[in-house]
């Protein structure tokens, strides 16, 4: 990890200082990430790319403001997630103004495992969860960043990533156990 961190913050360094070729080196080093990161929340592929190519934009024109460039890592995380979030912010609206919107959730005919049908309930309880907490979880759980890491990830206190963690963790809790309930 310290010498990926070393690697970023010379090519962020040669960058500053007029060499061209280390923003293409980053790049190469960063952009399937960046589309994975941005594939993990939207979860479309194009929209994915799209993201990632208008945080390099982004990346380019404001690397400049970069203080601490051993930590471009989190920085360009954190340019990913607001425009992953921002798409997600933008479909959201666009859902609410849809007239007669449905989903259906056809049921599956075969048969699932009790450890399928939990699977399955709490991916479906973390989708209900709110966005904020929905994606604290995720990099807690399912991409295994610390609560330092998440919260630069995601341009908020430690406090505040702590407790949208906490409250998703309660909020898990209940609905899972209700849903046992009803079984």
């Amino acid at each position: 990890m310290k010498v990926n961190q070393n690697i970023d913050e010379s090519l962020v360094e040669a960058f500053k200082a007029g060499d061209r070729k280390a923003m293409a080196s980053l790049v190469k080093r960063w952009h399937k990430t960046f589309c994975n990161k941005a594939y993990w929340l939207v979860k479309d592929k194009d929209v994915a790319k799209d993201i990632a190519q208008d945080s390099w934009a982004i990346i380019i024109d404001k690397i400049d403001t970069l203080k601490e460039p051993r930590q471009f890592k989190y920085w360009a995380y954190r340019i990913v997630c607001n425009k992953s979030m921002d798409w997600l912010r933008v479909q959201s609206i666009k859902q609410k103004n849809t007239i007669g919107y449905e989903i259906e959730i056809q049921k599956s005919t075969q048969v699932v495992s009790d450890n399928d049908k939990l699977k399955q309930q709490l991916l479906k309880a973390i989708n209900d969860l709110p966005r904020a907490q929905k994606a604290v979880i995720r990099l807690f759980y399912l991409e295994s960043y610390t609560i330092k890491q998440i919260s630069d990830i995601l341009d908020i206190s430690v406090g505040t990533t702590k407790s949208r963690l906490f409250h998703a963790r309660e909020k898990l809790k209940i609905t899972l156990k209700h849903r046992n309930y009803e079984n």
